[in-house]
C-alpha cells in the first residue's frame, strides 16, 4: 500500500518554513572596536570608542583605508590646485540600534581651514586643545592639524604637507549625540589622533609630524580671549 501523501497546507507550510530558514537574510558580521579603522586604534582607543558609540560590536570593518588615505595624500600633494574629495579613511558603525557611526577624514588643508582665527569659538562649547599644529572638538566632531616634512611628500622639507583629520560623529534617527563634555572631547580626540598617528608614521613624517604617541589634553584659549 501506498504510503499517503502530505496535505497541500502542510506540505505549504513546511516549504515556508524551509525557504525562511535557508534564505532568510544571515546577521551581518559583527566585530570588536580592535579591528576597526584597518588595526590603528591604540588600545586606549579602542575602549573610547566604545564608549562613545555605548557598544563593544560594530559592523563590519572595511579594510585598506590605511594605504589608500596615505597614497592619496601623496597624490593630491604632488597636484596643482585644491585636490578632490575622497572617501572616508574609515567609518565605524555600532552593530546594534541606535546604529550611530563615526566618520574619520583626511584632507590637505588651508589656512582658512584652521578654526583659531579669532573666533571665540568657546561660546560654541568647542574647545582648543594643545597637540599638533591644531586640536579642537565638541561633542559633534574633532579636528587635528599637522604639518608633515616626508622623503615621500616632494619639496615637503622647504614647504612641509598640512594634513587636515576630522572625526565626525553621525548620529542615526533614533540617537543622540553625547553630552559635549570634557570626557566626550577627549573620547572623539584618543580615537582621532590613534588613527592619524598611524597615517604619518605610514608616510614617515620627521618626528611623526609633531604627534606625541599619548593624546595631550591640555585646554588652550583661542586666540583673542584673556
Amino acid at each position: 500500500m501506498r504510503r499517503a501523501s502530505a496535505s497541500l497546507p502542510t506540505v505549504l507550510a513546511l516549504g515556508l518554513f524551509l525557504t525562511a530558514c535557508g534564505s532568510g537574510e544571515e546577521e551581518p558580521p559583527r566585530v570588536a572596536a580592535a579591528q576597526q579603522c584597518d588595526g590603528t586604534l591604540l588600545p586606549a582607543a579602542t575602549g573610547t570608542l566604545e564608549s562613545v558609540l555605548a557598544t563593544k560590536k560594530f559592523s563590519a570593518a572595511g579594510s585598506g583605508g590605511l594605504e589608500r588615505t596615505v597614497n592619496e595624500v601623496i597624490e593630491d600633494q604632488s597636484r596643482d590646485g585644491r585636490p578632490p574629495g575622497h572617501r572616508p579613511m574609515c567609518e565605524v558603525t555600532a552593530a546594534a540600534s541606535p546604529k550611530n557611526e563615526i566618520r574619520i577624514n583626511f584632507w590637505l588643508y588651508e589656512r582658512m581651514d584652521l578654526y583659531d582665527d579669532g573666533t571665540k569659538w568657546t561660546a560654541d562649547g568647542r574647545h582648543l586643545y594643545g597637540m599638533g599644529r591644531e586640536a579642537n572638538s565638541d561633542n559633534k566632531s574633532a579636528y587635528l592639524f599637522v604639518a608633515c616634512i616626508s622623503p615621500r611628500l616632494k619639496g615637503s622639507d622647504k614647504k612641509p604637507t598640512p594634513i587636515g583629520s576630522e572625526l565626525r560623529f553621525d548620529k542615526s534617527l533614533k540617537g543622540t549625540y553625547p553630552p559635549n563634555t570634557p570626557a566626550t572631547r577627549e573620547a572623539y580626540l584618543t580615537v582621532l589622533h590613534s588613527v592619524t598617528l598611524a597615517v604619518v608614521k605610514k608616510l614617515g613624517c620627521q618626528d611623526n609630524a609633531g604627534l606625541p604617541e599619548v593624546p595631550v589634553f591640555t585646554e588652550k584659549k583661542w586666540r583673542g580671549e584673556q
